[in-house]
């Protein structure tokens, strides 16, 4: 094995939506020290707005402001996301060995986005069976891998979250990373061709809904912005004061 593991993985399910819906996490897991990584699933060709080669540089630039060390795309076809992709992402998986994988929530306005969800979830299962052969790009057995941790952050319909991160110090970073994909959200210096119309997240007051969603989520828990999530089972811990380290203001 001769990459480091991550610490934090993040699985999309096209370039932007975990900026969308993670990004000021991701930039505060980088500036903290941890190792961080996004694997896009597909090069988004369907989309309405953009091109696949335009959409991977907007997210490699997205990827530098975040302060990623890998960012991949294992290039399966938009629109068809199934669990016969399900070796590709355990491939990947035992590849960076992430501690904690954040991917979409189960619920979700576009079908991918659950496709998502149900292949990472499975996928991160799967990685860790013994009797489960699959091997590097050299021809190499990979180790047997699970991730500790599976998280899912919100996207537009909303949900009670398990937790909710404070990114108030990475609102800043996490804007201007999202705001890398000219061709997706709003840009006023974007020149769109006639066939690109517009679509609900290039609509200029996208921008404003997603402050305000972190607003309020962020508002919870005593901070100016957050990202919620659900976390995927259940976690214990034998000192009940570490886990409630933080301080903040009862509501």
């Amino acid at each position: 094995m001769n990459t480091p593991p991550l610490d934090v993985l993040a699985i999309g399910a096209h370039p932007d939506d975990v900026e969308l819906a993670a990004g000021g996490t991701m930039r505060l897991c980088a500036i903290s020290g941890y190792r961080t990584g996004i694997i896009d699933l597909t090069r988004g060709e369907l989309g309405s707005r953009g091109t696949p080669k335009l959409r991977a540089q907007e997210a490699q630039a997205a990827a530098e402001i975040l302060g990623l060390c890998i960012r991949e795309n294992l290039g399966l076809p938009d629109g068809n996301i199934s669990r016969d992709a399900s070796l590709h992402v355990v491939r990947a998986l035992r590849r960076w060995r992430p501690r904690v994988v954040l991917t979409h929530p189960t619920q979700c306005r576009h079908p991918d986005h659950v496709h998502t969800a149900t292949l990472v979830v499975e996928a991160c299962y799967y990685s860790g069976l013994r009797k489960l052969v699959t091997r590097n790009a050299s021809g190499e057995d990979q180790a047997p891998w699970r991730p500790q941790h599976v998280l899912h952050f919100a996207e537009v319909l909303p949900f009670e979250p398990t937790f909710v991160v404070d990114v108030s110090d990475t609102w800043s970073d996490r804007t201007r990373a999202l705001s890398c994909y000219a061709s997706q959200v709003h840009d006023p210096d974007y020149v769109a061709h006639e066939e690109e119309p517009e679509t609900y997240i290039s609509n200029p007051d996208f921008f404003q809904w997603i402050e305000a969603r972190a607003r309020t989520y962020g508002h919870a828990i005593g901070a100016k912005f957050g990202e919620p999530f659900i976390y995927r089972g259940a976690f214990g811990t034998k000192d009940l004061m570490a886990l409630l380290a933080h301080e903040t203001a009862f509501k």
